[in-house]
């Protein structure tokens, strides 16, 4: 047996127990599978942005063409990320669950982004991605057929495909600290 197939095999095992505690809780209480992330951040000069997220600190910036110092990734970009991040890990996950072997799970995500919509210069453009492409290469000894299932479990489970798919309620309290 490959060290990669034992790794698995106990990453498989692990992610399964914390499906299977979490279910038991859940069954318990229904209020416990509700969860509530936050992320806080400022900017000071530039463009350039300091995010808390719980114990972490990332930055985020904007390229120098748009008046950053490109000094980390701008937040479209983190977007992405964050969607092939979830991504990857809904694949460990529901390979996992259901029992489809996985060695290696590679992603590719771009978007198009039209900037005449984040500068106000087409009201008719959005200013958000027009299109964004994901492209994903499954490695291991399962089926075309098995992978396309765990495709399907995984677009359908996805929480940040979910927000690229589909609109979410967002709500915006402005604090202000000037006088008057």
């Amino acid at each position: 047996m490959s060290t990669e197939v034992v790794r698995s095999t106990g990453r498989d095992e692990t992610l399964r127990a914390i499906v299977g505690a979490t279910s038991a809780k859940i069954d318990d209480d229904n209020d416990r599978a509700h969860a509530r992330f936050r992320a806080e951040g400022s900017g000071g000069d530039g463009l350039r942005v300091e995010i808390r997220v719980g114990r972490h600190t990332m930055v985020v910036d904007e390229p120098p063409a748009l008046g950053g110092e490109g000094a980390a990734p701008n937040p479209v970009e983190t977007a992405l990320a964050a969607l092939l991040s979830c991504q990857v890990i809904t694949y460990r996950f529901w390979s996992a669950q259901l029992g489809i072997p996985l060695d290696d799970v590679r992603i590719d995500v771009d978007g198009d982004l039209d900037v005449r919509g984040f500068f106000g210069l087409d009201s008719g453009v959005r200013p958000g991605f027009a299109e964004v492409r994901v492209s994903v290469t499954l490695d291991g000894p399962a089926s075309a057929e098995q992978y396309r299932k765990l495709a399907a479990a995984v677009d359908e489970h996805c929480p940040v495909l979910d927000l690229f798919r589909n609109a979410t309620p967002v709500s915006t309290r402005l604090i202000t600290g000037g006088a008057g």
